[in-house]
């Protein structure tokens, strides 16, 4: 790891992180007055009114630190376009968040938005250009550079369940990636990870139980987006095969959460894109724990599976 890299990574961390607590309340009175509330549903585990796009408060954070960054000449490893391409998509993908989550977008449109904000990356060389060490056909790395922001923008929405959970799971799934690019001498990505995960711990205390707002779908929206475009710009980069499971394992638990929804849905014949209440943290709750405590063992799993993703993927 170089030596800048770890001042790099806690100046990222701490300014997203200030920006984003700052924000938070501000972001609160306007979603109040905008009529972006949650309302309790049959799925939900909220009793009452909740104000959404708590989200914001975490793009401001991230992009004005990433701002800065680039303002200060930016970090090494990534070029300041693919930076501005990955900032600019997650606002892009936030807005389609707030949409849905102010009109309740359908499936199909929703999915359709979040296709082409993928795609947009790839002009920018935000692309999975190889596997394993092996070169890959442009038009392969631009399908699964897709195909894994998607997938990790619907895990992350999927994950958004209990106060605070997907917040503190996508950021230290994003403070190990930060971690982990750094050490690999990738210190643009580094950085944005790092950004990510301050903004996602500024924003924390205002969304932790008992919740003052949620993130809604802007929030996960923003929150997958940039993480997953992040890992193709870092870890996804690195040669080694085994550093390549980095951020499958770091993001482990929205991931294999997802699939075995999936899979569920599909035995009984429902939708995949159908919402039930049997994701991981549903079933914690069933067995009689409080949100609080159902949140801590999610972290602490999340926090064993990105401690495993940096010793993995640490150079040899």
């Amino acid at each position: 790891m170089q030596g800048s890299a770890p001042l790099l990574i806690a100046l990222c961390f701490l300014t997203a992180a200030a920006i984003a607590a700052a924000t938070t309340p501000l972001v609160i009175a306007f979603a109040w007055r905008a009529g972006a509330v949650d309302q309790p549903r049959s799925r939900r585990v909220h009793l009452a009114p909740m104000p959404t796009w708590g989200g914001l408060a975490m793009v401001v954070g991230f992009g004005i630190t990433m701002a800065a960054l680039l303002w200060r000449g930016g970090a090494s490893g990534v070029p300041p376009a693919q930076i501005g391409a990955v900032v600019g998509g997650g606002f892009i993908i936030a807005l389609v968040g707030a949409i849905d989550d102010r009109f309740d977008m359908r499936a199909a449109p929703k999915f359709l938005a979040q296709v082409i904000c993928a795609a947009l990356l790839i002009p920018f060389g935000v692309s999975i250009s190889g596997l394993a060490g092996h070169p890959i056909p442009p038009w392969l790395g631009s399908v699964l550079t897709v195909a894994w922001v998607v997938s990790i923008v619907n895990a992350v929405n999927f994950v958004d369940g209990l106060d605070g959970l997907a917040a503190g799971v996508v950021g230290i799934a994003s403070l190990a990636l930060a971690v982990v690019a750094a050490a690999r001498g990738q210190l643009g990505a580094a950085a944005l990870s790092a950004a990510l995960a301050g903004s996602a711990a500024g924003f924390l205390p205002y969304n932790f139980n008992p919740a003052r707002i949620f993130m809604g779908d802007l929030g996960s929206h923003f929150l997958g987006y940039t993480a997953a475009a992040t890992a193709v710009l870092g870890t996804f980069k690195i040669a080694a095969s085994v550093a390549l499971l980095a951020p499958v394992v770091a993001f482990a638990v929205p991931i294999f959460d997802t699939l075995w929804a999936m899979i569920r849905r599909y035995r009984n014949g429902q939708s995949i894109a159908r919402a039930d209440r049997n994701h991981l943290h549903h079933r914690l709750l069933d067995r009689g724990l409080s949100q609080r405590q159902a949140v801590l063992i999610i972290y602490a799993i999340s926090a064993v599976c990105s401690a495993v993703a940096i010793v993995m993927s640490l150079p040899t």
